[in-house]
């Protein structure tokens, strides 16, 4: 009996391990047919990142089962719908496309010309690294545009003027294109915007005879800025201090004044001469020859 011991618990072991397995699998079962009965439907979602301005094509598409009681309004569940339309919004991988995000139907070829909204044009610029922010301007920003430009041509730097001519500009598109200049090609970065008929005659006339510079927006600053522009006279004005003096300067038929420092000439102490008068003492201040 001592023998045969080991042998009956390793018996009752496997009997209970089979027991307990089925009890799993008809468990499993269980959850298995009330997940199967909850309703379900296909939902059109993105199989890659979509820009806006794309035209949807069948292998950018698929579909997903999303339950049928949280079903997102304004969804797709033909992908065969979307064949075609083109976006206006950008839209991620495995995100839903909703009708709200697509341009109307009659238009069906991408590019910037379906993102653009009714009586507005876009208007490319080319920047550089600078003006375009380091490349940190992406479609979908706002910018201001400023326009630095000699208010004379030929005149004196004091005439060159600074100001800020475009606001709260959306982008529509950042990219680079090849510019061919004889045999030399060039990647020149290049920025469209969005601007109504008289925008884009000012953004025109500033990228034309002006040095352009974008300044990035953040979303929520919506406010107009009105100012009245910086010139080399305003923009050293900080610099004045009293040993400054100004000299009237004539050119191009302007009387205006410029600063010129003295140099060397600092303001000396004045003499300090007590003069008592009886049982009154009182203080006297004569100013230096030569001082200011």
């Amino acid at each position: 009996m001592g023998k045969s011991k080991p042998f009956v618990i390793l018996i009752v072991a496997v009997i209970i391990a089979f027991i307990t397995s089925i009890l799993i699998y008809k468990n499993l079962q269980k959850k298995d047919r009330s997940a199967a009965s909850v309703p379900t439907q296909a939902v059109t979602v993105a199989v890659i990142d979509l820009s806006w301005g794309t035209a949807i094509t069948k292998d950018m598409v698929k579909t997903v089962a999303y339950l049928k009681d949280n079903l997102p309004q304004g969804t797709f569940s033909d992908p065969a719908l979307l064949i075609n339309r083109v976006l206006i919004y950008p839209v991620r991988a495995n995100e839903p496309i909703y009708e709200s995000r697509l341009a109307p139907v009659s238009i069906n070829t991408g590019g910037v010309a379906a993102v653009i909204s009714p009586n507005k044009r876009a208007v490319a610029v080319k920047v550089d690294q600078v003006i375009g922010v380091s490349g940190f301007i992406q479609p979908g920003n706002r910018v201001d545009v400023l326009v630095t430009i000699a208010s004379d041509r030929g005149s004196s730097s004091d005439l060159v003027t600074t100001k800020i001519v475009l606001e709260k500009i959306l982008v529509l598109a950042a990219g680079q294109e090849v510019e061919k200049q004889g045999k030399i090609q060039n990647n020149v970065n290049v920025i469209t915007l969005e601007v109504d008929p008289e925008e884009a005659e000012k953004l025109t006339l500033a990228a034309t005879e002006g040095k352009l510079q974008l300044a990035l927006r953040n979303f929520s600053d919506t406010e107009d800025v009105f100012t009245r522009g910086t010139t080399v006279p305003i923009l050293l004005g900080s610099y004045r201090d009293e040993n400054e003096i100004k000299l009237p300067v004539k050119q191009a038929g302007i009387k205006r004044e410029r600063i010129y420092k003295r140099p060397g000439l600092q303001k000396t102490p004045p003499f300090r001469v007590e003069v008592i008068k009886g049982g009154k003492v009182s203080e006297v201040k004569f100013e230096r020859e030569g001082g200011i």
